[in-house]
């Protein structure tokens, strides 16, 4: 009974640091380098004959640069993830200031590589383009102030609002650009049409923050409704608990005497 008892209690051990292990897993990097993997094997075969870097002409000149500004921002994603893994899991403590630090400097290339990418843009591209170089740009900066302040609670919540923003008019831009709702390409020459981009822009503002808000006040009132049961609880299982482990090492205990006592009535009876 001693010794099912003592292994029950193992195996509930080993499990608990299992998952512990798979808890301490850095899930937001790994994200990242599976993301940005996909993205690039997605980006290399939409091109047609293959991404080529030159031509074959005299001079030779540089080919698709859009797709290679494309495959540097998700090559960007994959190594931003890599930082946060090696961060998390491989070094002996985890170093939130390379996080941090190479976050920010994944969005200063992304905003060089932003501006570079608009140079030969115009009418809806360079709009639409031009809103998501406001966003990251804004996201930039906060970032970068929060190396020196990172327990600032408003620039926590400026960040989440920024990424959802942009996170939100990536796929409103992927829509205009490439995939249209009317099934109609936008019109460059029409006024109309670069005013409501500006006033889809508007809306996802709005919406995200009224997504955020309602967030925030679900989880205060979450939280201030069921906080003092949820302490109460843990100060009535926390006695149990303590109990349950004392009388299970004060069983393991007694149970190594007993044997300890048998060996010594054995040993004591076979000698002569």
């Amino acid at each position: 009974m001693l010794s099912l008892l003592l292994d029950f209690h193992l195996q509930m051990l080993k499990n608990k640091g299992r998952w512990a292990r798979l808890w301490k897993l850095s899930y937001r990097g790994l994200l990242k380098m599976v993301t940005g993997s996909l993205l690039i094997a997605y980006e290399i075969s939409c091109v047609t004959g293959g991404l080529k870097l030159m031509n074959r002409e005299l001079p030779p000149r540089f080919m698709f640069p859009k797709e290679w500004q494309h495959l540097t921002m998700f090559v960007l994603l994959s190594l931003n993830g890599c930082a946060d893994v090696t961060s998390k899991n491989l070094l002996p403590q985890r170093c939130v200031l390379l996080e941090k630090g190479t976050l920010v400097l994944t969005f200063y290339v992304l905003l060089l590589l932003l501006v570079s990418h608009v140079q030969d843009s115009s009418g809806v591209e360079l709009q639409t383009h031009s809103l998501l170089i406001l966003v990251v740009f804004l996201l930039m900066l906060v970032l970068t102030v929060e190396l020196w302040a990172p327990e600032m609670f408003y620039l926590s919540l400026i960040e989440t609002f920024l990424f959802l923003l942009m996170g939100s008019w990536l796929i409103q831009a992927a829509f205009i650009l490439y995939r249209p709702v009317t099934g109609y390409p936008w019109q460059d020459d029409d006024i109309s049409d670069i005013m409501f981009i500006t006033t889809f822009f508007c809306w996802h503002l709005m919406i995200n923050a009224l997504c955020l808000l309602g967030i925030y006040g679900v989880s205060f009132f979450w939280h201030r409704c069921h906080s003092p049961s949820l302490k109460l609880m843990e100060t009535k299982e926390a006695p149990y608990a303590t109990s349950t482990v004392g009388s299970l090492y004060n069983l393991l205990q007694e149970g190594e005497q007993a044997e300890k006592e048998e060996q010594a009535l054995l040993l004591s009876k076979s000698s002569p």
